[in-house]
């Protein structure tokens, strides 16, 4: 399995920035993807972002053009650089891995806060 640990959350103002940071250790080695997932106060879980080890991204509608993910694949480290934060933007924020047989990890770490004041 993989543990995940995910920081850089906060409280900002609609329009600012937040960068956040997620290392991931004990499967290096069965790194595939990595991403960014949110979760708000009575909604389900989604994907926010998506980067494969060759640098390709994906994003949610939601975020396009807001939101950049980057990762440093000798580091297992990825990072979301959000601008333009909405008060939408508010919830839990999670990183996960996909192994190698192209399915996300099970596990999940505890998540950073972002929250975005109108």
């Amino acid at each position: 399995q993989v543990q995940l640990v995910e920081s850089g959350g906060g409280l900002v103002q609609a329009g600012g920035s937040l960068r956040l940071s997620c290392a991931a250790s004990g499967s290096s080695v069965n790194i595939n993807d990595m991403g960014w997932f949110r979760q708000a106060p009575g909604k389900q879980r989604e994907l926010v972002a998506s980067i494969t080890r060759g640098g390709f991204t994906n994003y949610a509608d939601s975020v396009k053009g807001r939101f950049t993910i980057s990762r440093d694949n000798a580091k297992n480290t990825v990072y979301l650089q959000m601008n333009s934060l909405k008060p939408e933007d508010t919830a839990v924020y999670y990183c996960n891995a996909k192994s190698l047989t192209g399915r996300w990890y099970s596990s999940w770490g505890q998540g950073t806060q972002v929250t975005v004041s109108s």
